[in-house]
């Protein structure tokens, strides 16, 4: 309540309108995204929240924020759905996704000189600039105690607030993503998983198409007024969702398989992990993979990168496969099979890619294709000259930046 006085719908909706004014005169590209958002009034959120679908906003506590503060979080909750984190957080636990996602989108707010989040709202400059799955993957490994506390539950569930519950409503003035409650409803309360599960890929598919569109299109209206270029940062975040990425699995498919369009049958081994992947028959390429054993890779990450190794041998094991380790040096090769123990790691000292590349050009005959898989945080010194096998470059989370790796295919370990 603000002084006592509930706000009407239409002081509500002037609220809205107003924040839309101040980020189009500042922030072109932030207004033209709000266009495809839709917005509504309702008490049962604390402060506001997301459902990907909907900006939800209580009508009271959010109209009692200083100017400056409603802006910071309409913006914090239109980011929220623009980069799907609803949808991205999966089988994540909620509170620490939405930690990790706050992370993200508070960074790209306090960029924004005139806006103010609101007291408490979560900053780490540190990690604000990783993509969320990066960040939550390191949030875990923090002690509980030693994480951040989240000010506010965010990132509702699909369909969790499909109609206002209180207050007033206000409908956005722009695009919003198509709404299929009624086509659910029609479904009936005895339709099978199997519909059920196809209409909330469908429900999904829509939304992030309705963001991919809103997205570009933005793009061009803020190039239009002369203010298109993005901050880095920025620009990194809405690619992850216009260009999203691959599992590193299926990057390295591409160079396992024959050719793109041998199809001999889909693999079942990836299927229930949503691959469909062409069953590999042969020794169709050789995989020479190093592992970084410097002293910037913890424990934790090397048991991850042996892991891998293991789970690409025990899938497919006609694959020829050497293995190496490297720090400033190089151990190895071991040849490996699906039954092969996995070698102690050695290393420990700094970081030298060279010598790898180097064994790889002895030791690649060019009888077969073949391809390099390096796992690493990125950190250490390349070749001048990129090597004549393809690179694909698997790096862990909080790792080197895309941009600073001077050639190959870099993918994240998530």
């Amino acid at each position: 309540m603000a002084n006592g006085r509930l706000r009407s719908a239409n002081e509500l909706e002037a609220l809205i309108s107003a924040t839309r004014l101040r980020l189009r005169m500042h922030a072109p590209f932030f207004a033209a995204l709000a266009m495809f958002a839709e917005v509504r009034f309702s008490d049962a959120v604390e402060m506001a929240a997301t459902d990907g679908r909907t900006l939800w906003f209580h009508p009271n506590r959010y109209g009692d924020l200083l100017a400056q503060e409603r802006d910071a979080v309409f913006l914090h909750e239109l980011l929220h759905a623009a980069l799907l984190h609803p949808l991205r957080r999966g089988l994540r636990d909620s509170e620490l996704f939405n930690i990790a996602a706050d992370i993200v989108v508070n960074g790209m707010v306090a960029a924004e000189e005139r806006l103010q989040l609101p007291k408490g709202a979560i900053r780490d400059p540190k990690l604000e600039h990783l993509s969320v799955e990066e960040i939550y993957e390191l949030l875990q490994k923090r002690k509980p105690a030693k994480r951040p506390a989240l000010p506010l539950a965010d990132l509702l569930d699909s369909g969790a607030m499909s109609t206002p519950t209180g207050g007033a409503a206000t409908p956005s003035k722009g695009k919003s993503p198509g709404r299929k409650a009624g086509r659910r409803a029609n479904l009936g309360e005895g339709a099978g998983s199997g519909e059920q599960e196809m209409q909330g890929l469908q429900d999904r598919q829509e939304l992030e198409a309705h963001w991919k569109q809103a997205i570009q299109q933005s793009r061009v209206l803020a190039q239009s007024q002369g203010k298109g270029d993005l901050p880095q940062g920025l620009q990194r975040h809405l690619d992850e969702i216009a260009d999203p990425q691959l599992d590193w699995r299926s990057q390295l498919w591409r160079y396992l398989v024959q050719t793109p369009n041998d199809y001999s049958g889909f693999d079942r081994r990836f299927i229930h992990q949503g691959l469909y992947l062409d069953h590999l028959e042969g020794e169709s390429v050789e995989v020479y993979c190093c592992i970084d054993t410097s002293g910037s890779v913890g424990e934790e990450e090397l048991s991850l990168f042996l892991g891998e190794v293991k789970g690409i041998l025990s899938a497919y094991p006609l694959l020829r496969c050497w293995l190496w380790y490297a720090d400033a040096s190089c151990y190895g090769p071991y040849e490996l099979g699906a039954d092969s123990e996995i070698p102690k790691p050695k290393g420990g000292g700094g970081t030298d890619f060279r010598p790898f590349f180097k064994q790889v050009a002895k030791t690649w005959t060019r009888e077969k294709q073949a391809v390099s898989v390096y796992l690493t945080d990125g950190y250490g010194d390349f070749p001048k000259h990129a090597p004549e096998v393809p690179t694909l470059w698997v790096v862990v989370p909080g790792g080197l930046e895309y941009g600073q790796f001077p050639w190959g295919e870099v993918v994240r370990l998530l």
